[in-house]
């Protein structure tokens, strides 16, 4: 039905001489109009949702091997976890009313929104309900995890290369700065990146995601970013004007990060500090995986890289952490540390700084780091 209805859309505004609506067909309005819809409908669906998970007493239940995270943690057990249903409904539902629903990447897309979200919220609701069910699982396993991300990236990867064989610029890989440097890709190593690219950045926001508005406030301004970048990637005279590779049919991703963008910012307005709600794995690794999603359409992953520092530098700070403990372990008998806790946000907390001081700086990060990337594209 909805597909009929997107085919006649252009007839109906011809017959009934109603042609100033054609602006609804035009990316660009439709990502700004997804930003504000989005937004809307998390402001609007917060409280009914927030209350629901209440009931169901899905709250949080923080626990650090650390004694002083622990006591600034404190005030948090039992806000409301899984706060992601919210997230993911409004960019779904807006992309649903605002985007081409015929374009394959934005099936895909949503796919690849839905697919981490169910992993996610399987994981939240294991984990939050298991004094409930006394004996059973606690969350899913990392390996279990890690194979479900792994196992859509390999999908989603594979029919995106397939689908770009007609468009053979699209199976490149590009550096930012550089014009007409890239690497030609064969289907594994597209598959490869694309899959890297999809599950780091979702296990990024997922670590980054601790602190009130850290990752919600973070995700916005890098989807902000991407919505940028997917129209000038999208359009063909814009493209050709900044020397980027036009990718038929991509600016659609603006429409999906608009959504992402007004739906973050939307469920900022509970996630702010005190928060009333987090977003948990359901939202983390399903904004993560999107903006991945994102970059790989665009052939921009290497600009995600640098407009994503701030999740990059939370999910290195985790890496080494664990890797120079467990290597330090072996070779002295005792596990030491690079720093004074991760993921990184908790290291500054060690530090002195307030919650909000952190997340504040952070945001700034980013939003410096944004304007980088796109400052990037006329250095081209």
């Amino acid at each position: 039905m909805i597909y009929i209805l997107v085919n006649h859309y252009w007839e109906w505004l011809q017959v009934h001489n109603l042609r100033f609506l054609r602006v609804f067909l035009f990316p660009s309005f439709q990502a700004t109009i997804s930003v504000l819809l989005s937004f809307f409908l998390c402001i609007i669906f917060g409280p009914r949702i927030i209350g629901w998970l209440r009931r169901q007493k899905i709250g949080d239940l923080p626990e650090f091997d650390q004694a002083e995270i622990n006591k600034l943690m404190e005030g948090k057990k039992g806000t409301p976890t899984m706060g992601g249903i919210l997230i993911i409904a409004s960019i779904a539902i807006t992309t649903l009313l605002m985007a081409d629903l015929r374009n394959f990447y934005v099936q895909m897309a949503l796919l690849c929104l839905l697919w981490l979200g169910a992993v996610g919220a399987t994981d939240d609701w294991l984990k939050l309900t298991a004094g409930r069910r006394q004996g059973s699982r606690q969350g899913l396993t990392t390996l279990e995890k890690l194979l479900f991300q792994v196992g859509l990236g390999v999908v989603l990867c594979y029919f995106t290369f397939q689908y770009h064989q007609h468009i053979p610029a699209a199976n490149r890989f590009y550096f930012p700065f550089l014009k007409n440097v890239y690497v030609p890709l064969g289907m594994t190593g597209f598959v490869i990146i694309g899959t890297l690219v999809m599950t780091g950045s979702s296990n990024a926001v997922n670590l980054t995601d601790g602190l009130d508005g850290l990752a919600s406030g973070c995700t916005a301004i890098v989807s902000f970013a991407f919505l940028v970048l997917a129209l000038i990637v999208g359009t063909d005279d814009l493209a050709n004007t900044l020397l980027l590779t036009y990718i038929q049919a991509s600016d659609q991703m603006a429409v999906l990060a608009g959504a992402m963008t007004g739906a973050s910012l939307g469920f900022l307005w509970y996630n702010c500090n005190p928060a009333k709600v987090f977003m948990g794995d359901t939202g983390s690794l399903a904004l993560g995986g999107l903006l991945g999603y994102i970059a790989i359409v665009t052939r921009q992953e290497l600009m995600l890289f640098m407009v994503g520092g701030i999740f990059v530098l939370e999910a290195l700070s985790v890496i080494l952490q664990v890797s120079y403990f467990k290597y330090t372990r072996r070779r002295f008998g005792e596990g030491r540390r690079i720093f004074l806790m991760s993921p990184l946000h908790h290291h500054f907390q060690r530090k002195g700084w307030t919650e909000n001081q952190v997340v504040v700086r952070f945001w700034l990060l980013t939003a410096m780091l944004a304007a980088m990337a796109l400052a990037t594209v006329k250095l081209r």
